[in-house]
């Protein structure tokens, strides 16, 4: 039997391991290896770029997540995260299954959808992220469901969002608190309120907002589009956006790009009635003097849309690593904490806040309540998201009656 060589065994070791792929799935259920994986990598974070609060909580992470953790962050700011699941596509029919260009997205609804249906994501990992277990997914079941569909660990959850209107209460004394009500405001303030440009996400939002309180048919919503009648439980919404447009910002005629689009309108006093996906957005203007400290926060009396926000992994990422522990870091308790102030972004926290010690709980206090701010049980009335294939839906149909202008 030959003798072996201890330095040519060494060195046999050392290239078969430069053989194995980069890209090799990491073991989410082997956290260390996964951080120790995670060294050096650079994480290609798709996510949209459409305001500057989110934009400087995403910093701060990147500077925590290389402090912390040796990981590089950047982030690849979208005006649509749908441009980014169609990379992830052409990447995959292109069969570039081992190097694709982006490593996580942040995504829900009708992306993860789409993503999950055509095979495009990693997983499941999330549940075996240390930090997910502060969810308590068991008695909080929104961060284990996407619009009707169970997430199955293909998705971390990272945020909550929920509809709420604001206005100026130097000009108005009593605000709308249903659909009917908005509509008789509108007629008697013309051209004080908007929604944004389809398909912005906040402008779809507020579509379904109003199809969940005027159709007869709610039950609909909440099965895939295909199985009922599309024009029979949409017919409300368009006689009742049809009513609305005349008497909006520049007459129904034009609309702003997005939400904070529409909290420039508000500052700038063209309107004075919005509303937001980010609970404490006024509140956060305020502060900033973006603005008037009469502006003052309120939800609709039968409750209002909200949904849980998300980051996945593609298939074909070839940093799965970097892209957990950047999951998992979004879930501490110090990122969640950091993300909910309102001197950073004013994000709701999907940790069960309850359900952490004494001391970790202190992270989440903020002091008195803004003014502007809503009240602690003001969001307690959350309605759920409609089945995806309604989202789509809308916005083609949206597009199609009025998108010419």
């Amino acid at each position: 039997m030959p003798t072996r060589h201890p330095l040519r065994l060494a060195i046999v070791t050392t290239m078969l391991a430069f053989t194995v792929p980069a890209s090799a799935n990491p073991d989410p259920s082997d956290w260390q290896s996964v951080v120790a994986q995670a060294e050096d990598q650079t994480v290609y974070w798709n996510a949209w770029g459409g305001d500057t609060r989110t934009n400087r909580y995403i910093d701060w992470v990147a500077k925590q997540m290389q402090a912390q953790y040796d990981v590089e962050v950047e982030h690849v700011k979208l005006d649509d995260t749908g441009s980014a699941v169609a990379r992830v596509l052409a990447e995959k029919q292109a069969g570039n299954n081992d190097d694709g260009s982006i490593d996580l997205i942040w995504i829900n609804g009708e992306n993860f959808a789409a993503m999950r249906e055509s095979d495009l994501l990693f997983g499941p990992f999330a549940e075996s992220l240390p930090h997910f277990a502060l969810t308590n997914a068991t008695d909080n079941p929104e961060v284990v469901t996407d619009f009707t569909l169970p997430t199955e660990g293909y998705e971390s959850p990272w945020g909550k969002a929920q509809i709420t209107f604001y206005y100026d209460s130097a000009q108005t004394e009593t605000p709308p608190q249903d659909m009917q009500a908005l509509l008789a405001w509108t007629k008697d303030n013309p051209g004080q309120f908007s929604y944004p440009r389809i398909p912005d996400f906040t402008g779809s939002t507020f579509l379904k907002q109003a199809l969940i309180e005027l159709t007869d048919q709610e039950k609909a919503l909440y099965q895939p589009v295909s199985e009922s009648d599309f024009e029979a439980v949409t017919e409300p919404l368009w006689a009742y956006l049809d009513a609305l447009h005349p008497h909006l910002w520049r007459s129904g005629r034009a609309f702003p790009d997005s939400g904070p689009n529409l909290r420039t309108l508000m500052s700038d006093g063209e309107i004075s009635l919005a509303f937001s996906f980010y609970p404490t957005d006024a509140a956060v203007a305020v502060m900033e003097y973006e603005l008037p400290e009469s502006v003052r926060s309120y939800v609709l009396e039968g409750g209002t849309l909200g949904n849980v926000h998300f980051v996945a992994i593609p298939y074909n990422s070839p940093h799965k690593a970097g892209a957990m522990v950047l999951a998992n870091f979004l879930l501490s308790p110090e990122a969640q904490a950091q993300k909910q102030s309102l001197a950073m972004w004013g994000d709701r926290s999907v940790l069960d806040i309850e359900q952490l010690d004494a001391e970790t709980q202190t992270l989440f206090e903020q002091g008195d309540r803004h003014p502007s701010e809503l009240p602690a049980d003001a969001l307690s009335n959350t309605l759920p998201e409609p089945h995806p294939s309604w989202m789509t839906a809308l916005q083609n149909a949206w597009l199609e009656r009025y998108g010419v202008n």
